[in-house]
């Protein structure tokens, strides 16, 4: 009979003194049957509980146990996160120029409309200038640019839109300073890797500029090795370690929450220099610049790591929407760590781009790297000719 039960497979649970046993039948259909009456259960006792054994139950030859759906399988070990192949570093801000020019194109339009104008009297000079001081730029830098527009437009004496914005182009790269060495140095000394230390206030973005830089890097070829020695903000080391396993850098971190942040930069570099990496990255804790206390403890740590390896990178990251207020942060940590470079963070939102001019007049180091939005490729190094490209249109 084609209907027969091929296997029974008969489970018997001992439940209370009105507990029940469910029978598992394999055929070509499955189905439940109905619990058999309480006076078939195994045990009773006088307080209505039951006690009793589980007897195996018989298989036939070649017959297969059903599991019940509710009896879940051991979970699969996770999969290791996959590593990216970043792009390399090299023309990023000149891909990025149209995210820049929507930015600062405002700015740079004032600038040609008043200087293309019928009459450049003394008034519209003065505008001129205010328009700089406007952008960030400070009062010295603006009336340096004034002085050798207003030479320029005396000796060619024209009025035309192209010569004015080729005249004005010429002056802004002037400013920026085209002959600074905006060279990052990330070249190995000897068995030694190089050292890069990230400082900066709190919230200007320095733990993704460390994530970023290090998917920089590693994209130009580069073996890099993460520091997090931001020991008081447990998010931080958490989010240096997702960056970390997305691009391949390994990160040093301390279990600890408020660890010495020397101590695990230190061990940084000694990781990086028995794993053979190129470059050590070190995110340090955000800290306000009116709090010597801090302030010190930044300069214990590059005592610290200056005992074992060179400190090639001192980067201040300052956030360019903070405009003049950045400048004084910039100044107090100038004098703690000798800052060797500078990078601003959100260029592409409400910043004005004069700030580039202000703070390597303010600092005497150059802007080596910029930031132009939220993605993980948006750091950029910084070109002088394409920045001042996208004010001027």
């Amino acid at each position: 009979m084609e209907d027969l039960i091929i296997a029974i497979v008969a489970a018997v649970v001992v439940l209370g003194g009105g507990g029940s046993a469910t029978y598992l039948v394999r055929s070509r259909r499955q189905r439940e049957l109905t619990a058999p009456p309480p006076d078939r259960a195994v045990g009773s006792g006088s307080s209505g509980s039951a006690t009793g054994t589980l007897t195996a139950p018989t298989l036939a030859p070649g017959s297969t146990v059903s599991l019940p759906p509710d009896v879940a399988a051991p979970p699969a070990a996770p999969a290791a996160p996959e590593v990216e192949k970043p792009p390399p570093s090299a023309g990023r801000l000149v891909r990025l120029r149209g995210r820049l020019a929507r930015s600062q194109s405002a700015f740079g339009g004032v600038l040609l409309n008043l200087l293309s104008s019928d009459h450049l009297d003394d008034d519209t000079w003065d505008e001129i200038e205010e328009t700089l001081i406007a952008a960030d730029m400070g009062v010295a830098p603006a009336r340096a640019l004034v002085e050798d527009l207003r030479t320029d437009v005396k000796v060619e004496g024209t009025r035309d839109p192209a010569e004015v914005r080729s005249m004005l182009r010429r002056e802004l790269v002037n400013q920026v300073g085209p002959d600074m060495d905006r060279t990052l140095h990330t070249a190995r000394h000897g068995d030694r890797p190089a050292v890069v230390l990230v400082v900066g206030v709190n919230g200007t973005g320095k733990t993704t500029t460390c994530a970023k830089l290090a998917r920089a890097l590693i994209g130009d070829g580069q073996t890099v090795l993460l520091g997090a020695a931001d020991t008081f903000r447990a998010a931080a080391a958490d989010q240096l370690q997702t960056w970390g396993n997305r691009v391949g850098a390994p990160v040093v971190r301390s279990d600890r929450e408020g660890a010495d942040p020397a101590s695990v930069a230190f061990d940084a570099v000694n990781q990086g220099v028995e794993q053979d990496a190129d470059v050590v990255i070190v995110d340090t804790a955000g800290r306000l610049h009116t709090k010597a206390g801090l302030m010190d403890e930044l300069g214990k740590i590059k005592r610290v790591i200056s005992r074992h390896a060179t400190v090639d990178e001192v980067l201040l990251v300052l956030d360019a929407t903070t405009g003049q207020n950045g400048l004084r942060q910039a100044r107090v940590f100038a004098e703690v760590v000798d800052v060797t470079g500078v990078v601003l963070t959100k260029l592409d939102g409400t910043a004005k781009g004069g700030i580039v001019i202000a703070v390597q007049r303010e600092l005497g180091v150059p802007v080596k790297l910029v930031g132009l939005g939220e993605g993980p490729d948006d750091l950029a190094p910084f070109e002088p000719e394409a920045f001042v490209d996208a004010i001027v249109g």
